[in-house]
């Protein structure tokens, strides 16, 4: 990627806050016209309507994947999956990772296999989560007190990844910290909710002006969690009205400020939903992400592999559950998982008509981000204009 496409990339970024008010406008206009539910009706489908009909169903669940794997140079099968669009990206982390040089040659490869249209993510919070240890924030959101010092590291660590060819970071923590402490805590930004909202804000905007797609997570707040999900299954057993009244805070700042993704918890709210681990409840992702807070983005799983998950199911289980619930995105950071959960989804669909069309509509809001991005061909998608805030055609109509 060039110094003039990385400009590009940030000019397109910067004018999203502009715009979404205009952008909200339309989608809600969108909306009211008369559509039936299995068509657009008058409306005209946008180039990411018409790129999601143009897929395979087996292309389409492979913009639900993003996948990993080991060392410093992608595998075969990595470039192959992304050349036959059967996989949305990657997630670096750090096998993956060695100098500036190393993980420009690497990302540009894996572009090349895409022609451009990959999602390269990593986990680059500062402080102790920094996947990329030459690039920018060093320290973590701890010690970013200030909305100046929450956008200016979320800027230029930005800017460091966008170098590199990272367009993805999944980061900032938007979970409020609790007196005592927890298991997120040295990762949390200070404050209470209505503090921590406005450094999360500000990072939001900070990642958009270094050219990279922020990541607000873990939903619905997880900043009272005394485990991690990646190690043990973990239980919020927070009440609704404190989950809602300070938990989901930074996350409508974070909405407000045009996140184009949200990753989702894998702790269990039983405030919420009894049954379901918040990445793979209805109520937690369709109810209250997508319908209260207003959220029209891309919903991304925590790691699929995480103990909190295989707790309660298998990897390829759970990877249905997250879909059927809400989930655009199924986040694999076990190099061995992809077939499996690739598989499982594929079979689902083609069995089940309704999970067939949640499989279109993920498909479709991750390529609406792709093009907002910035990425790949011009689809004559207006450049990253309304992620977070434009509507999918299903979404148009009400469907769900």
């Amino acid at each position: 990627m060039g110094p003039s496409h990385r400009l590009r990339r940030r000019i397109s970024l910067a004018v999203l806050g502009a715009v979404a008010l205009v952008a909200t406008i339309a989608g809600a206009i969108a909306g009211s016209g008369a559509e039936t539910e299995g068509g657009r009706g008058d409306r005209r489908p946008g180039p990411a309507e018409r790129a999601v009909d143009r897929l395979s169903l087996e292309q389409q669940v492979g913009q639900l994947l993003v996948l990993s794997f080991d060392g410093a140079k992608a595998p075969d099968y990595v470039t192959d999956l992304l050349r036959e669009g059967r996989a949305a990206g990657v997630v670096l982390f750090q096998s993956n990772v060695g100098s500036r040089r190393q993980v420009r040659s690497l990302t540009r490869r894996l572009q090349r296999a895409a022609r451009g249209r990959a999602l390269v993510a990593t986990d680059q919070e500062g402080g102790p989560i920094r996947i990329l240890s030459f690039a920018d924030p060093v320290e973590g959101q701890a010690a970013q007190a200030t909305r100046r010092e929450a956008s200016t590291a979320a800027r230029d660590g930005a800017r460091d990844l966008d170098r590199v060819g990272v367009n993805v970071n999944l980061a900032p923590v938007a979970d409020v910290g609790v007196p005592g402490g927890s298991a997120v805590g040295p990762r949390v930004y200070p404050g209470d909710s209505g503090e921590v909202a406005e450094l999360v804000r500000a990072s939001i905007r900070g990642h958009r002006r270094g050219g990279v797609a922020p990541t607000a997570k873990h939903f619905p707040g997880f900043g009272s969690a005394q485990g991690n999900t990646d190690d043990e299954p973990v239980t919020i057993y927070a009440p609704r009205d404190q989950i809602l009244a300070r938990d989901l805070e930074p996350f409508r700042a974070a909405i407000a400020a045009q996140a184009p993704l949200v990753m989702a918890s894998h702790a269990l709210y039983p405030a919420l939903d009894p049954r379901r681990i918040a990445s793979q409840s209805r109520t937690v992702l369709g109810d209250l992400l997508r319908r209260r807070l207003g959220f029209r983005g891309v919903v991304v799983t925590d790691s699929i592999e995480a103990e909190a998950v295989i707790a309660r199911s298998s990897v390829e289980t759970a990877a249905v559950r997250s879909v059927a619930a809400g989930a655009d995105i199924v986040l694999m950071t076990g190099p061995g998982t992809f077939d499996g959960v690739r598989d499982r989804l594929l079979a689902r669909a083609r069995r089940s008509p309704r999970f067939r069309r949640r499989v279109e509509e993920s498909a479709e809001r991750v390529l609406v981000l792709k093009d907002r991005m910035g990425l790949g061909r011009s689809s004559g998608a207006p450049p990253l204009a309304n992620v977070g805030a434009g509507s999918t055609r299903s979404e148009a109509r009400g469907r769900r």
